[in-house]
């Protein structure tokens, strides 16, 4: 075998790579299991334990923090973690007419509420779409009248074109979008939520963030949808603020007295010296000291001493003056701004001192403290600052409204700044506060720019700036830099931002979900083992060598890409293991043909391999574009289910074939006896011969009978069983402490939701319901979900019961996933065609693998309809059933390939480049026939693996793998009676003609 040694060291490094990303879960692991025992129960206790370990380096060798660590850890999603997933929209209708200056005219308006209409309805380009209602309802007026005014003239000429405005307009939403993301993430970080996920949606006006453990709906809806405000404010040195904090430091002495926080945490903290060792430790990277009164702190080991400091200098104890070592060796304050520092679990307990009566007295009106919105670079250390309040009023210097642009740009050394551009007035305004800032040339003074009470940047002012053009220095990233420009840009962001959709997963369902998601992972994979390793004896365990490596390489590329783990992509694993034996299948049964003619077993192996590639390139190269297509049109799980799926086929590809090669290489030259069967499965599936092709008539009316039942009850139950996700509304998973009865329930809830009947269905158990509503679901207020939910606590009064998952989706998401489902299986069937055409060269083989495609799908949509109310569970069609459809096409287009592959080989034995009449019959069903045993084996496989997940799954998602179930027996079904069969009558037409 040629390359064998290229492949030892892909799998090597591979091997190496995946490793190092899963070493990051263990050592995670390692930790948090420390701070479990040393907690013994306490979760208060274990809390401050993994703080304390936040800068501690845990990775040896390497040197890695545990905070590092557990950023690099295995992702996992919120239906495995709990958590909430939130949609939200930027309103480009305000925007629109905010940028016009809110005009009154009768015809503007009606043209943002017309393109507002359509947006909602499926339309994509909301700025397209009010450019042309507006040109239809004002026929020759030009948008340059509205949009060329003075906060816009440096960019929109009175003479500029309507093609010119929409431009403007376009790029605007784009910048608006822009920098709501980046106020939007300030707040998610602001808020503490554990490894955020935040990624704008391309080609929208959507944000979609996922924030795993959080729960507060209320509180997240008034964090993400409040307006943002941008505020400059001139600030306090240290050197005016440290004999203020000397004082606040005696009042809290004296005050609290022997209420100390944090002496307990000197027994569990691992690091010497407890809390303040540790604070010094990570101020030193910073070049500064822990100084004042306890500046000696660290040299001591006696926890009393440490206690009796603690009790003197209870401020300094979680707050460090910014100093440095002066040249005479003494420690001094370091000018600037910062007036203090504190680790990130320390900042809440200095809030709390500061806002004691006894120390709010002492704090002049003029001062109020802010935090910095990031720590320290490497660290958990936030800034605090001393905000200068100069109006009787207490406004800012100077607010977002004074900023007309900014842009992130270089100096003149090519290190990178921010440019800042005044509005007329607000230039005024800025030439007087950047002159009182400069006027003292040894005692430069800074400007905070604020965002929601947060400093983003203090910069030192140089000398009075005229004019309104500004630049911003300091020691900044490119990224810093285009953060900062955005966050200039949005104290002026008219567009509103609001919760178009939501999901909230409570953490027991979590929990439930990862069990059952492991017993599920655990039972399949032992079944393939088995099954493996009994039908094909020693070629099988060589099979599941390449299985177990396949397993390894999967989920070490998944956490090194950084993916989310959801239920879904767990799902995709175990079905990427069971797809992953059909490659080996397909080389073991061409290896099984070539012993049959009599050839060696090393020959049989190559020759086996060497006719079994080009049925498995076709029939993953398909499969991986239904999961490319899916990953696109799909969003949250069902995207998580195709990067799975894309991931294990490359994989299962490298594993079964190049992997398994180097071993049976390697167990020839060893002389070991490679066996491909054993006495009962040696003449399986010999001498096999179904007229596929002659019954192919019965086949056809046996599909038409099921799509005409399924026709006939889909009017019958007055349409599909539609999920939230596709008509909107709100759906709620409630867990009662006993059975319930879903119509009483409806009952109960009716009244509350303003008689607007829900879609109440047990959910599983009976003890375990869906609700769905439509209740105010087109309600844009803030307060609009707790009103929904107080009405559902309402009416579910005097049951014991727990809401462990909610979904919101709004009509406008809902239409957009309507589309996406279309779009997807549309383009799915396009490129199935493009893909079969060329590779086979004739297009009654395209044609015929997309009417298999259609056919599948009205299959599996005739037997939902079907079984509707029948099964124990619901049917609904939402976004993980589309997931299900395209997989089901994806075994099809699999299966129909590795028959289509066996027929061109044929044909190329034959010397011939078609057949017609009873040749081609006989030799469609010599291809089916020869191909029966790896269809039948692939089939049966994946059947048991789906089958082992849909037995211990799960509920959430049942469903989702029942649809693979009927779709796996529907693709093999459809694979050898319909797809390949149907180019006959194909065929046949195109001979007529």
């Amino acid at each position: 075998m040629q390359g064998k040694g290229f492949i030892k060291f892909i799998a090597i490094v591979l091997a190496i790579v995946c490793a190092y990303a899963l070493s990051f879960t263990l050592v995670a692991s390692k930790v948090e299991k420390d701070a479990k025992n040393a907690a013994k129960g306490d979760l208060a206790k274990e809390k401050a334990y993994l703080d304390s370990m936040s800068a501690v380096k845990v990775y040896p060798v390497v040197g890695f923090t545990y905070q590092e660590v557990k950023a690099k850890e295995i992702n996992l999603g919120l239906d495995l973690k709990g958590g909430m997933n939130v949609t939200m929209e930027i309103s480009l209708a305000e925007l629109v007419k905010s940028l016009a200056g809110n005009p009154t005219d009768a015809n503007f308006n009606k043209a943002v509420q017309n393109a507002q209409i359509q947006l909602n309805a499926g339309g994509k380009d909301y700025i397209k779409i009010f450019v042309d209602e507006f040109e239809k309802l004002s026929p020759g007026v030009k948008l340059a009248d509205y949009f060329s005014n003075q906060d816009n003239a440096s960019q929109l000429k009175p003479s500029a074109s309507n093609g010119d405005v929409e431009s403007f307009l376009e790029k605007e939403a784009t910048s608006a979008i822009d920098r709501s993301f980046t106020v939007l993430r300030s707040r998610i970080d602001g808020f503490g939520v554990v490894s955020p996920n935040m990624q704008k949606q391309e080609g929208s006006n959507r944000i979609l963030i996922e924030m795993p453990g959080v729960q507060d709906k209320e509180r997240i809806a008034k964090l993400l949808q409040g307006s943002a405000e941008l505020q400059f404010w001139q600030v306090y040195q240290v050197q005016e603020v440290a004999p203020l904090l000397e004082n606040i430091n005696k009042i809290l002495a004296a005050t609290l007295k022997a209420d100390v926080p944090a002496t307990k945490d000197t027994t569990t903290a691992p690091a010497a010296g407890g809390k303040l060792a540790g604070l010094e430790k990570a101020a030193a990277k910073d070049t500064t000291a822990k100084g004042g009164k306890l500046a000696g702190l660290g040299k001591k080991d006696s926890s009393a001493v440490k206690a009796e400091l603690i009790k003197s200098n209870p401020l300094y104890a979680v707050l460090n003056l910014p100093i440095y070592q002066g040249e005479n060796g003494q420690q001094q304050l370091m000018p600037g701004a910062v007036v203090g520092m504190s680790l990130q679990k320390d900042t809440a307990k200095v809030n709390a001192y500061l806002k004691l009566p006894e120390v709010a007295a002492s704090i002049p009106s003029t001062m109020k403290f802010m935090w910095s919105v990031k720590p320290r670079e490497g660290s958990k250390i936030f800034e605090l600052y001393a905000i200068k309040v100069i109006s009787a009023d207490g406004k800012p210097d100077l607010g977002g409204e004074a900023i007309s642009d900014s842009r992130a740009d270089f100096d003149q050394k090519g290190k990178p700044e921010v440019t800042m551009y005044m509005t007329s007035e607000g230039s005024a305004k800025w030439k007087k506060i950047t002159a009182e800032a400069a006027a003292d040339p040894n005692n430069k003074k800074s400007i905070a720019i604020v965002l929601d009470n947060q400093v983003y940047s203090a910069p030192t002012v140089q000398n009075e700036i005229a004019g309104g053009v500004s630049s911003i220095t300091g020691n900044f990233t490119q990224a810093d830099t285009k953060d900062l420009s955005n966050i200039l840009k949005a104290g002026k962001l008219p567009a509103p931002a609001r919760i178009a959709g939501s999901y909230v997963v409570g953490p027991t369902l979590g929990a439930q979900a990862i069990h059952d998601g492991l017993i599920s992972f655990v039972i399949a994979f032992i079944v393939i083992l088995i099954f493996m390793a009994l039908y094909y004896h020693r070629a099988g365990w060589v099979a599941n060598f390449a299985l177990l490596i396949n397993l390894f390489f999967i989920i070490g590329i998944l956490v090194s890409l950084g993916a989310v783990l959801t239920l879904p992509g767990i799902a995709g694993i175990v079905l990427t293991i069971g797809l992953s034996v059909d490659a080996n299948i397909l080389i073991f049964e061409r290896v099984r043909e070539e012993l049959a003619h009599g050839k060696n077993t090393a020959t049989a192996i190559k020759e086996g391999f060497k006719h079994a590639m080009p049925s498995i390139i076709d029939s993953n190269v398909t499969l991986f574009i239904l999961g490319a297509i899916l990953y696109v049109f799909g969003s949250g799980p069902v995207q998580g289910f195709a990067t799975t799926l894309c991931i294990g086929i490359l994989s299962s590809l490298f594993a079964a074939v190049a992997i398994s090669r180097v071993v049976f290489e390697s167990l020839l030259n060893r002389k070991i006896d490679v066996s491909f069967d054993n006495s009962i499965t040696r003449n399986a599936f010999k001498n096999i011969s179904f007229d596929f092709v002659g019954r192919r008539k019965i086949y056809y009316v046996i599909s038409t009978i099921i799509i005409i039942a399924g026709i006939g009850m889909y009017f019958k139950n007055g349409g599909l069983n539609l999920g939230v996700d596709f008509k909107g509304g709100r759906t709620y998973l409630v867990h009662f402490d006993k059975a319930v009865n879903t119509e009483d329930l409806k009952a109960k809830l009716n009244p509350v939701f303003g008689n607007e009947t829900p879609e109440v269905k047990t959910a599983g158990e009976d003890s375990q319901v869906k609700i769905t509503t439509t209740f105010h679901i087109e309600d844009q207020d803030i307060k609009t979900d707790k009103v929904v939910e107080d009405a559902l606590n309402k009416g579910l009064a005097g049951s014991k019961y727990e809401i462990v998952s909610s979904q919101k989706v709004t009509p406008i998401i809902a239409s957009d996933i309507v589309n996406g489902a279309f779009y997807a299986v549309l383009i799915s069937c396009l490129f199935m065609f493009i893909y079969i055409v060329v590779r086979f060269k004739k297009w009654q083989y395209g044609l015929g693998a997309v009417i298999a495609l259609f056919h599948d799908v009205l299959m599996v949509l005739s037997f939902y309809t079907i079984l509707d109310g029948i099964m124990p569970f619901s049917l609904e069609i939402g976004q993980d059933f589309i997931a299900a459809i395209l997989t089901v096409m994806g075994y099809t287009m699999t299966e129909t390939v590795v028959v289509f592959d066996r027929i061109r080989e044929k044909l190329k034995e034959s010397g011939k480049e078609d057949l017609h009449g009873e040749a081609r019959n006989n030799l469609i069903n010599f291809a089916l026939n020869s191909t029966l045993s790896r269809t039948i084996l692939t089939s049966l496989t994946v059947f048991f693996v789906l089958l082992v997940i849909f037995i211990f799954g799960g509920d959430s998602i049942r469903g989702f793998i029942f649809a693979l179930l009927i779709g796996r027996i529907i693709g093999t079904y459809s694979s050898l009676c319909i797809s390949t069969p149907i180019v006959i009558d194909l065929g046949s037409s195109a001979e007529k003609k």
